[in-house]
């Protein structure tokens, strides 16, 4: 286990050498440009890029698969013909990045995106990231109207299928992100259902296809959002999918709350536990990287850069405390 974090584009030199300087060694990062235009050689000089910051380059992002704002490859959510074209380019994208020397991609499946309600104030007046299901709004519909379980389930079957042997072929181990925020199975949300919103759904996943690199981008914080009293539950989940060696990322983020309604917090303020927390994963002999996820906004300047400085540093202390990082 090592710890990680996560960044779009280039940065400036100084940011790489901040993140040194922090003791993070491991990232997740993509070059500029949409992700269809990503050839091999683009991605080499991507990760060369890092390794000559002292970055090693463990992770590349895909473009979030689906219709929200900035997404690409929307055939393959809506079920159209042209998805078989859209499968091939990211087929091409795995081939690339095995040429590339990267073992990994993460990616996520999803009409909506990430769906918030009303942020709310924090800690010392940060402001936080919240979900109320009851304050969501449930209009309009997507472009692909109603989509219920067993039309998402067929449409996430069928890019499976196509795509995983192909990530086998190359070794590339492919990380999909859990949907965000659950919901409730019965009414979804603007008229879809979540199907990756729940440790059902996510085993459902995982089933589809029996290979070692079809696996979880698992992020702990929207896992939590599915559960009644996450405090408890969400060890024995990650026992679970770790003793099957299908985390292949985590998105190390807490929450206050659960099931319906939450707040993210800062990591050492929320429900979770994340000593004990760090310590399943140890148990589970997870290799990978740990990484802050979502933070909330504090004040001051660059705030974002600070906060997810506040969160590495913390992860860096439970890491000592068990002994996995000096």
């Amino acid at each position: 286990m090592v710890i990680g974090t996560q960044f779009e584009g280039d940065r400036s030199p100084d940011y790489y050498q901040h993140l040194k300087q922090l003791g993070v060694d491991h990232i997740c990062s993509n070059p500029p440009g949409k992700a269809s235009t990503w050839t091999s050689d683009i991605l080499l000089g991507h990760r060369e890029k890092m390794e000559s910051h002292g970055l090693a380059l463990d992770l590349i992002p895909l473009a979030h698969i689906g219709l929200a704002r900035n997404d690409e490859f929307p055939a393959i959510m809506l079920g159209t013909p042209e998805r078989d074209r859209e499968i091939d380019q990211i087929c091409g994208i795995i081939e690339a990045a095995a040429a590339a020397g990267i073992p990994a991609m993460k990616y996520y499946l999803s009409y909506l995106g990430i769906v918030s309600t009303e942020r709310v104030e924090g800690r010392g007046g940060s402001s936080n990231r919240a979900f109320v299901y009851v304050d969501a709004e449930q209009e309009p519909l997507t472009e692909a109207g109603r989509v219920d379980d067993d039309t998402f389930w067929e449409r996430i079957t069928y890019f499976l299928e196509r795509v995983i042997p192909v990530a086998e072929q190359y070794r590339i181990r492919m990380a999909c992100h859990p949907h965000d925020p659950p919901v409730p199975s019965d009414t979804g949300l603007r008229g879809v259902d979540r199907v990756m919103g729940t440790f059902e759904g996510l085993k459902r996943f995982i089933e589809i296809a029996a290979s070692p690199y079809h696996g979880l981008n698992f992020c702990q914080g929207t896992v939590c959002e599915s559960l009644e009293n996450p405090g408890e539950e969400i060890f024995d989940i990650i026992r679970y999918f770790g003793e099957r060696d299908k985390i292949f990322n985590v998105h190390f983020r807490n929450i206050k709350g659960g099931f319906g309604s939450f707040i993210e917090t800062f990591p050492d303020e929320g429900d979770i536990d994340f000593l004990e927390a760090i310590k399943v994963y140890k148990e589970v002999g997870y290799e990978y990287m740990l990484m802050p996820d979502h933070v909330p906004q504090i004040d001051g300047p660059e705030p974002q850069r600070v906060a997810f400085a506040f969160a590495i540093g913390y992860q860096r202390a439970l890491m000592q405390a068990i002994g996995l990082a000096e």
